[in-house]
């Protein structure tokens, strides 16, 4: 689909993004790193899957947005160094849903509300395991399908609490013993053969120095 058939991007969706993304650092500055992050590998994941501009940008937006919702789990859930008990594990599984709902009042512009299903399928697995509306294969929107991929490298990558992050070869081999079965096999096979290429350009650097100085100014102003 081309650009002029999706639409634009409003000139406030930085604004916005900003506004819900200290909103999730003032309760989860983890989280919101990685939400950082995710957003940054999605758009590079959607450029090399051949994906449009707008696209990329739908796709870099839902990846900083896609677990948002963690604003609305226990934080005892969220910071729990061990394996989640079923009940928690259900309550966690509530945050995409959350996320979407996060965005859904601006879904009036169509750059948000092609967002919407994005965030809410980014746990949808390709063999109809994920959640929350267990959706199969082709059925799980694209933009999804991207997130899931790089939100998995980039959660396995990183130092946790309760473990340090795993290096790329055990990473990789992971998401290529999961392809077809939890991730789209052919946006595996595309993020293995470019991951290694992927480095900010000065657009992207300066969207993450937008946010980061946002951020900064408003930590001046509390304790100022």
């Amino acid at each position: 689909m081309s650009q002029s058939q999706w639409g634009n991007i409003p000139a406030w969706a930085y604004d916005v993004a900003q506004s819900l993304l200290q909103s999730l650092q003032a309760v989860d500055p983890v989280t919101y790193q990685h939400c950082l992050r995710v957003g940054q590998l999605s758009k590079y994941l959607a450029k090399s899957a051949g994906l449009n501009e707008y696209e990329q940008k739908v796709s870099e937006f839902s990846g900083m947005f896609h677990d948002i919702g963690k604003i609305g789990i226990p934080q005892e859930i969220i910071a729990k160094p061990g394996k989640l008990e079923p009940k928690e594990l259900d309550i966690m599984k509530t945050h995409s849903v959350i996320s979407e709902q996060i965005i859904k009042p601006l879904a009036q512009n169509p750059f948000f509300e092609h967002m919407l299903e994005p965030v809410r399928g980014h746990h949808e697995r390709m063999d109809g395991e994920g959640y929350p509306d267990k959706k199969i294969g082709d059925n799980i929107p694209l933009i999804a399908r991207v997130i899931l991929v790089v939100d998995t490298y980039d959660a396995m990558s990183q130092n946790r609490a309760y473990r340090k992050g795993l290096p790329n070869e055990i990473v990789y081999a992971e998401l290529k013993r999961c392809s077809g079965t939890q991730f789209d096999s052919q946006l595996v096979r595309i993020f293995l053969e470019a991951h290694r290429f992927y480095i900010p350009t000065e657009a992207d650097k300066e969207t993450q120095e937008k946010i980061i100085e946002f951020n900064r100014a408003n930590h001046l102003k509390k304790v100022g």
